[in-house]
């Protein structure tokens, strides 16, 4: 554990996740400013970090894969789990349960195996939209929300019968409350001609978006990454733990002060922090006023361990979404598919806690083999959660749904609650972003991350990797933040300008000296 106080740094990061652990890399790369990451987590992570249950099964705080966007990115995870062995790369196996069948993933797309009255009432949703849309005097104007696009794009029926209540369950706010500048990639759109044609042979398509394809490592979940990233930086650059939780942030004096009374003065800083609670340690009214008006929904996950094989009807299925109320969640994930690490080995002997019927278990010790669930739940104001009995009735949505029967034996759980778990893209998040991030940058304070920049739309791991190393090279060399500022751009093409093997930016990102290296900002020799 390094000592911290009067420490002096180029460079303090504050959050060992994704984005931070992107910064560093690059710092290190670069080899030039000095620098030193705090978390107050045991272990880096982040909200991609993953947690184990005491009988041995292991859930991810939240649905995570990988799939990139970039080429650096992938260098770094490579680099640190560089055997084939350390990976699994699966195909994407996804399905919507509706109207008590499993629709393909993405739902637009394969409306033809719903009952015949609701695919009715899709296509004529999309014909309205489309014969509006080519209207003589048709509105040009962008649309208002988010539910405004979905009725332009995909009709009345998909968005009542799924778009609507799919996404309220997921951001704790109705689509109305919402702008859709952020969808991007992340939303297939409709072709009505084939959607026709599939209906009409009874067809159906799959393999849409960038995910189609994913790796997932063997071993430690999707935390396991990033402590083998983490692995890659020298240890005295990074503070672990509850002492090194930020209590205050002096942007005037260059100052984080820390929970044990320590304090390190910076040159920059770049934080992965919530932007409210960023802006609330900074003591600043203004800005506090004015990220207290971001939106965001608390995340729930929710872990269940059976003794079982695997059912037939599960299969390989991956992620599978639930717009209907006879469940809390929204999504589920069937977690053991994605790696046999993570579940304990068949052999190990564990008593059943209850049966997903609600029956009384048995503290009898019993082998495998085993498999798991894992679902989210989220929480907002309009959306209110039975915390104490959301695990209860995440089973019984589990048995409502068919993902489990009455007498399957339920033999772990898990339960943990986040605060701060998706960045909603409410009506008025980019003007307030425009005004908050200048402003602390002003400040010498690069504010990056799936909450530190509070953009959804560059959330997924590479973006949160990438939105560190981005930071560190606008800060060294004054290169641009495409991910930050572009993010369909980035999400449109294989970004290959910066790569592991190669320590610098293109040359037309950033200024180059003499020696091939980036030119240091003069405001980092201070310190």
């Amino acid at each position: 554990m390094p000592p911290l106080a009067d420490t002096h740094v180029d460079v303090l990061i504050i959050g060992a996740g994704p984005t931070g652990l992107g910064a560093a890399k690059r710092l290190k790369q670069i080899a030039g400013p000095s620098w030193l990451i705090i978390d107050s987590s045991e272990s880096p992570g982040g909200l991609a970090s993953t947690d184990v249950t005491p009988e041995g099964f292991l859930f991810d705080v939240g649905g995570h894969v990988i799939f990139s966007h970039y080429a650096y990115f992938d260098d770094c995870l490579n680099e640190a789990l560089p055997r084939a062995s350390d990976w699994h790369t699966h195909q994407r196996i996804s399905y919507v349960r509706c109207k008590d069948v499993w629709v393909p993933y993405p739902f637009q797309n394969n409306i033809a195996v719903l009952p015949p009255e609701d695919q009715v009432r899709c296509l004529h949703g999309m014909m309205d939209a489309t014969l509006a849309a080519a209207a003589p005097h048709a509105d040009l104007d962008p649309p208002r929300n988010f539910d405004e696009w979905i009725v332009r794009t995909m009709g009345a029926g998909i968005a009542d019968l799924f778009m609507r209540p799919y996404n309220f369950k997921v951001w704790g706010v109705p689509p109305t409350l919402m702008q859709c500048r952020w969808l991007g990639e992340r939303v297939a759109v409709p072709d009505l001609k084939s959607i026709t044609r599939n209906i009409i042979h009874g067809k159906t398509e799959a393999g849409w978006g960038p995910n189609a394809t994913f790796r997932f490592p063997a071993r430690g979940g999707t935390g396991g990454i990033w402590s083998a990233v983490a692995g890659t930086l020298p240890r005295e650059t990074m503070c672990f733990g509850e002492g090194s939780s930020v209590v205050g942030v002096d942007a005037a004096a260059h100052k984080v002060y820390l929970k044990d009374g320590r304090t390190v003065v910076y040159g920059k800083l770049i934080s992965t922090m919530s932007l409210d609670g960023l802006c609330e340690a900074l003591g600043d009214e203004e800005l506090s006023e004015l990220s207290q008006r971001l939106v965001y929904c608390t995340t729930h996950v929710i872990g269940v361990g059976v003794r079982a094989a695997r059912p037939a009807h599960i299969g390989a299925k991956c992620w599978l979404y639930f717009p209907e109320d006879n469940c809390p969640f929204y999504r589920a994930t069937v977690f053991s598919n994605y790696s046999p690490h993570n579940t304990p080995a068949a052999s190990a002997k564990l008593p059943t806690l209850c049966t997903a019927g609600g029956e009384r278990g048995s503290s009898e010790a019993k082998a495998g083999p085993y498999w798991s669930l894992m679902v989210e739940v989220a929480q907002s104001p309009m959306k209110p959660v039975d915390e104490e009995n959301l695990v209860r009735d995440c089973i019984r949505g589990l048995v409502n749904t068919e993902m489990l029967r009455p007498s399957d034996e339920i033999v772990s759980t898990y339960h943990r609650r986040f605060e701060h778990g998706y960045p909603v893209p409410s009506l008025e998040r980019d003007d307030l972003l425009e005004r908050i991030l200048p402003k602390l940058k002003a400040r010498d304070i690069w504010s990056r991350g799936r909450f530190g920049s509070w953009k959804y739309e560059a959330g997924n791991q590479d973006h949160s990797f990438m939105l560190g190393v981005e930071a560190v090279d606008n800060i060294v060399c004054g290169s641009p933040e495409v991910t930050l500022n572009h993010p369909d751009f980035v999400n449109g093409r294989v970004n290959d300008e910066r790569r592991l093997v190669h320590p610098l930016p293109d040359t037309h990102l950033a200024e180059i000296s003499e020696e091939g290296r980036c030119e240091p900002n003069p405001v980092l020799s201070r310190y």
